[in-house]
């Protein structure tokens, strides 16, 4: 190895930091309430979005159940794949992510009541806040299950950006929707999953973020 090479390795090294526990608690808990609040505004203009939280929105469209118990479930087959590739630390991170943002779900109604939001606004804001808190999560060696285990995974092992694969499933999941989403709001539903995705691949690059 060359002189150089060797003083990088040390470089990475020495500014490689591992997370305190204070420090992946406080993230668990702002990059949820992100997501939470983004999800309000998403769901108070009557809009969609991707990932395990948009198949749990789907399924509230076509059966009426709670979001948060259905959020949780969907995310139950997820954790196997986070434990033999991502490790425990990871899953149990994911595991604790998941449940906030299922109980913040069922009690942001009584926290925050929006008498109107501006469809354009909530698809961009809403986007924003929810790749923010994504991002939060992410850094921390957390998600919120589901696909976002899967593509931080492909990440990871392949090198694909975690933003354009998120995007991909994202429309699959935003087309599904169309018997309970009018065009005009599925329209907004993409341009908040571009939203939450761009704040992803500008902010959430490999080997850009070295502490875990």
């Amino acid at each position: 190895m060359s002189a150089a090479a060797s003083s990088a390795a040390a470089t990475e090294a020495a500014t490689t930091q591992r997370h305190t526990l204070f420090e992946d608690v406080q993230a668990l808990l702002i990059g949820t309430l992100f997501v939470a609040v983004g999800l309000t505004l998403f769901r108070q203009a009557g809009l969609m979005t991707g990932g395990t939280v948009g198949l749990a929105l789907l399924t509230r469209l076509a059966t009426g159940w709670s979001f948060g118990p259905v959020f949780f479930v969907i995310n139950l087959p997820f954790y196997w794949l986070a434990w033999r590739r991502l490790g425990a630390r990871f899953t149990v991170k994911t595991l604790l992510a998941v449940s906030l943002l299922a109980l913040l779900s069922e009690w942001m109604p009584h926290w925050l009541r929006l008498e109107m939001v501006q469809p354009l606004f909530a698809a961009i804001g809403g986007g924003l806040m929810i790749g923010t808190g994504f991002i939060i999560l992410f850094r921390h060696r957390a998600s919120l299950g589901g696909l976002n285990a899967v593509v931080l995974w492909l990440q990871e092992r392949f090198g694909w950006r975690a933003g354009k694969v998120q995007l991909m499933l994202d429309a699959t999941i935003l087309l599904a929707s169309l018997p309970w989403v009018d065009v005009q709001r599925l329209l907004l539903s993409v341009l908040g999953a571009a939203a939450m995705n761009f704040a992803l691949a500008v902010n959430h690059k490999p080997g850009r973020y070295t502490a875990f």
